[in-house]
């Protein structure tokens, strides 16, 4: 599905299902354990739930995602932020004969920076990012071979399994040990819902920020006539982080959801138990929506309702944490380094997924000016 209204439509219509029992290739076994997609669709979490588990799983999370705290984590990301851009201007590379600092934006500020929160917040220790790390990035790479895929599968469930047993022993103040608590009182999370919710909670919520974050620096140095409009006050940073999210969305297609029963749409009738692959990428170049420019970078859009975090009761509950460590980071990324452009290297090249729309790298050049970290402004709310 690719058309905005459809991918709304369907995003509340009781006949398009999320648990994967709907459909039938997977309920006649013929989906093995190292299928690419396999940790899309053998999960046991609010990715793959209807009502009423649905509700039950999101409820016992979405307090860690509401706007309130969101606003409360609001200094630490602007301190994590600051951390990372003080590395950048120390710790970039020069090249050439140049002597513009050269970095990775991507590996020094758009990856650390969520994967740094959203650890903090569900209390993962620092040993276990980095393991975490490659096997969540396999999840959104179909290149990957089906040995690697099932390996990334059984991995991913074997760390936060581990998590869960050093929560049990040694609870925090974290969401880990919140989950856990749950698991073992009246809620009746089970256990393969507990790993598997973390690993959508922990996996999605930085993979996803990284690569909006990625994407919006990447567009805004391309486009710098944009990039212009908010230094000089005529456009928010606010409204970078909305225009990614339209145009090159962290999820550009979603697997899946499935026909429960026949479908008639859009002059075609669906089998039931056929698996519909959700293409948000396509829906927000949609000129039906956006219009004849619907390819365009552009700030001074009028109307950018977007899909990026799809629609319904599976709207992302991580929004409004992903919108704040995106404009956080863009604001503090400029100010501090106002000629940050580019590398002249070989461009970007975007990963080969189905799922994301993310690139491998992102080299920058700082720039010879940079603005003293004390005069960083924190984001204004």
């Amino acid at each position: 599905m690719t058309r905005h209204t459809l991918l709304k439509r369907i995003s509340t219509d009781a006949r398009f299902a999320k648990n994967p029992r709907h459909w039938r290739l997977w309920a006649s076994g013929q989906i093995p354990s190292n299928w690419p997609l396999i940790s899309w669709v053998a999960v046991q979490n609010m990715l793959t739930a209807d009502a009423p588990d649905h509700p039950r799983l999101r409820h016992l999370v979405d307090q860690a995602f509401t706007r309130p705290q969101v606003e409360r984590l609001a200094p630490r990301i602007t301190a994590i932020t600051g951390e990372l851009l003080r590395d950048m201007a120390t710790g970039a590379t020069h090249t050439g004969s140049g002597t513009s600092p050269v970095t990775d934006l991507k590996a020094a500020l758009a990856l650390p920076l969520p994967l740094t929160v959203i650890s903090e917040l569900f209390g993962v220790p620092d040993r276990q990012r980095e393991r975490l790390q490659p096997l969540c990035r396999a999840v959104f790479d179909q290149s990957i071979t089906p040995d690697q895929a099932q390996r990334a599968h059984e991995g991913l469930q074997h760390e936060l399994a581990e998590l869960v047993r050093h929560k049990r022993a040694e609870p925090g103040p974290d969401m880990t040990s919140a989950l856990v608590a749950a698991r073992d009182g009246d809620d009746r999370l089970t256990e393969p819902e507990l790993i598997w919710t973390l690993i959508l909670m922990i996996g999605a919520g930085y993979e996803t920020t990284t690569n909006l974050i990625t994407n919006a620096v990447r567009a805004l140095l391309t486009h710098p006539d944009q990039l212009a409009l908010i230094t000089r006050g005529d456009a928010t940073w606010a409204a970078a982080v909305e225009e990614t999210l339209r145009l090159h969305p962290s999820i550009a297609a979603l697997p899946f959801r499935y026909t429960r029963v026949p479908v008639r749409i859009a002059g075609i009738t669906i089998p039931a138990g056929e698996a519909v692959l959700m293409c948000y990428a396509a829906a927000g170049r949609d000129p039906a929506q956006h219009g004849a420019n619907a390819d365009r970078f552009d700030l001074t859009r009028r109307q950018r309702r977007h899909l990026a975090f799809s629609h319904g009761p599976h709207h992302c509950l991580g929004a409004e944490l992903a919108r704040r460590e995106a404009t956080t980071a863009l604001e503090m990324l400029f100010t501090r380094f106002p000629d940050l452009q580019l590398a002249p290297v070989t461009p970007p090249t975007w990963l080969p997924s189905i799922v994301a729309t993310a690139l491998a790298s992102l080299p920058v050049v700082l720039g010879p000016r940079a603005a003293p970290a004390t005069t960083i402004p924190a984001p204004a709310a």
